[in-house]
């Protein structure tokens, strides 16, 4: 199981996102650590799609496409 962390939030952000979210998440832990898991994953798609470019860059320098 991994470590939990505490962090510390101002408290009106807190109570604003659980009256919005309310029913989607069962705990604003839920719908904070389903945020960050979405961001880190789009960060890693964007990773992906610069590393596909240099390649494709590189191909064509060399003559491939």
């Amino acid at each position: 199981m991994n470590a939990i962390r505490s962090v510390a939030l101002p408290e009106d952000l807190c109570a604003q996102a659980e009256r919005t979210f309310h029913g989607q998440f069962a705990t604003l832990e839920q719908f904070l650590e389903f945020i960050l898991r979405d961001l880190l994953r789009d960060d890693a798609a964007r990773a992906d799609l610069a590393e596909q470019s240099m390649i494709e860059q590189r191909l064509k320098d060399l003559g491939y496409l």
